[in-house]
């Protein structure tokens, strides 16, 4: 079994200081008016890790498929309960690809992100209900540095 670490130091008001099992430092924080605004708030980066994770695996698996992907941004919304602890009960994902890409392979590789590798997703769908789609731009017809806007509404594509 791998055992990893954070440790949280606090700074002062809601801000605190992390340092992860690999050396790297982020600071987390609340919103006013209660922290200063410092960093993102831990619930946020639940998501984060979500797009994160499923990120690396859906390029790495693209990759070996030698699939010609030239760019990928994942997008995260989640809603969470009314009542405390107020956790995610939904959560969506959209994948934005850039490139000439089969489309069958990124389902695939959503899939096996999905079900097999991504240990964050597998957390927590044991409590929300995640929800994907994906998306696939030719790059040939765009510019490659333009960034992709935020979706008003999700629609689910995969479950």
């Amino acid at each position: 079994m791998e055992k990893q670490f954070t440790r949280m130091i606090w700074r002062e008001n809601k801000t605190f200081d992390a340092t992860t099992t690999t050396g790297h430092h982020l600071v987390i924080d609340a919103v006013p008016p209660s922290g200063n605004d410092n960093g993102p708030k831990p619930i946020e980066l639940l998501l984060t890790a979500l797009a994160g994770c499923t990120a690396m695996d859906v390029l790495s698996i693209l990759q070996k498929k030698r699939e010609p992907i030239q760019g990928l941004e994942v997008y995260v919304e989640g809603a969470r309960a009314q009542e405390h602890p107020m956790i995610y009960n939904t959560i969506q994902v959209v994948y934005r690809i850039r490139g000439n890409v089969n489309p069958a392979a990124v389902e695939r590789a959503i899939e096996l992100s999905e079900t097999k590798y991504c240990g964050v997703n597998a957390m927590l769908r044991e409590r929300a209900h995640i929800t994907s789609r994906y998306e696939i731009e030719n790059s040939y017809a765009s510019n490659t540095n333009a960034a992709f806007e935020e979706p008003e509404h999700v629609a689910p594509l995969l479950s």
